[in-house]
């Protein structure tokens, strides 16, 4: 999730655990929390892109690892802030949620984050929040503002709860609405004998109205959009896709380590004399965030680079992307002007 979100959660949760009367340190306290598994970006700072990509969100993500890191610090705390020493079962409480919520929250978002590090598990991705989301964030900002002007007061107390519980409600929403997407996409596969199928869906950015569903299949994938207010109708449309890397480069690590991160859902282009994956993941035709040359061409024959490079996102684009979304949330959308010639499109159903 974005750090604001990250610091209002982390305050909110830490001034509903922690005693009334210390609720302003608190807040201070769970923002500051909430925030330090993002740091794992300053030991990343000199690493290749590659690696700063796939191993973002995982030692200081881990549930295995942040539990450890809780009592640690409540424990040196304690020895120097007096105010912990009261009720210290509740100021664990406060270091051990503001810590563990911060992976439990990016684990939600498409991105990944690997919860059981170091174990050899995939990275979770529930892809049901956008990174950013002003109906998830806007009633933690509310309630962290009301928590600090009312300070030790019940009202205080109240909101707090109000907050978190609203923001607790709204995921549900999100989980509600993916399950349905989901069911209704493998329900209409299913029935043209397609019965299991590589789907993806995730929220488009700043709402959880509109979807986009991604759909990997042989040398293809396809593109959608669902939206729950908008038009009856629902295209997946197909792009032609090359899943697999050129033989010399499927044994290189940078590349066994981006299959991992996009859970498959890649494909590779060829830019100039390079050879790049793809993430398809984050971004929407034709734009894609994290594009990673891997490997080029070299006298005729493909070699993995030493160093692999992240090509630059247009951010340009992301004016016209933003209104695309607005534009899809209420009535469908012809396919990109830059799609390829071969794009198929296949009406799906839809049901309310």
């Amino acid at each position: 999730m974005d750090p604001v979100t990250h610091v209002v959660a982390g305050a909110c949760i830490a001034a509903a655990i922690a005693p009334a009367r210390h609720r302003r340190a608190a807040l201070v306290l769970g923002a500051a929390l909430n925030t330090l598994p993002d740091l794992d970006y300053l030991p990343l700072a000199f690493a290749d892109p590659v690696a700063r990509a796939t191993l973002h969100r995982s030692f200081s993500h881990s549930l295995l690892v942040l539990p450890l890191v809780a009592f640690a610090l409540w424990w040196l705390t304690r020895r120097v802030a007096p105010v912990t020493k009261e009720a210290p079962a509740r100021w664990f409480a406060v270091f051990a949620a503001a810590l563990v919520s911060h992976p439990l929250l990016d684990a939600m978002t498409v991105y990944g984050t690997q919860l059981f590090w170091p174990l050899d598990a995939a990275p979770v991705m529930g892809a049901n929040l956008f990174i950013v989301d002003p109906l998830f964030t806007l009633p933690l900002i509310v309630a962290a503002v009301a928590a600090y002007v009312w300070r030790e007061r019940e009202r205080a107390q109240r909101w707090l709860v109000m907050g978190l519980a609203l923001s607790a409600g709204y995921v549900g929403w999100t989980l509600i609405a993916k399950h349905h997407l989901e069911s209704t996409l493998r329900a209409h596969f299913a029935a043209k004998g397609a019965a299991e199928v590589e789907l993806l869906t995730m929220p488009t950015p700043l709402n959880s109205v509109l979807w986009r569903v991604l759909v990997m299949s042989g040398d293809a994938y396809g593109e959608g959009f669902y939206s729950f207010v908008g038009s009856e109708r629902f295209e997946l449309v197909s792009y032609p896709a090359t899943r697999e890397p050129p033989p010399a480069l499927a044994e290189a690590p940078s590349v066994a380590r981006l299959k991992r991160f996009t859970h498959g859902f890649h494909r590779w282009d060829r830019v100039g004399d390079r050879h790049v994956l793809v993430d398809l993941r984050m971004g929407a035709e034709p734009d894609y965030l994290f594009r990673f040359a891997v490997g080029e061409e070299r006298d005729g024959a493909v070699v993995a680079l030493d160093a692999p490079e992240q090509l630059p996102w247009p951010s340009e684009r992301v004016g016209p992307q933003l209104r695309r979304v607005a534009q899809r949330i209420f009535s469908p959308e012809e396919p990109p002007a830059e799609a390829a010639a071969t794009v198929t499109p296949e009406v799906m159903p839809r049901s309310r």
